[in-house]
């Protein structure tokens, strides 16, 4: 018995990475934003999506990504509606298949 439940923790604990492999996000490049307040404006306003798990504002890079949480949906209009009304502009929009970390190690490697 003890042998079985080490193998289920050992087969929970290799699927897991895989789960969150599969995050998907939505990625903005946006103009405007020129300060720590615009950013935390935009952070707080797309935190408030229902759909919305992660938010993560790029300053310097002018990225906004928001993770969506599992099983649930988020459309891009949305997102660039939130962003529009706060008073910035949206250069692009992409989904992807990355989580938050994922994208925030991205730019972190791009200089």
């Amino acid at each position: 018995m003890k042998k079985r439940l080490t193998l289920s923790a050992l087969v929970l604990s290799a699927l897991i990475p895989l789960h969150a492999a599969a995050a998907t996000s939505i990625k903005a490049t946006v103009n405007g934003m020129v300060c720590a307040f615009c950013a935390q404006g935009i952070e707080k306003r797309l935190g408030k999506l229902d759909a919305a798990q992660t938010v993560f504002v790029d300053l310097k890079r002018k990225t906004v990504a928001v993770q969506i949480k599992d099983g649930q949906s988020l459309d891009e209009k949305a997102i660039a509606h939130e962003i529009t009304e706060a008073g910035y502009d949206v250069v692009k929009l992409e989904r992807v298949s990355l989580s938050v970390d994922e994208i925030k190690a991205q730019l972190r490697s791009v200089k």
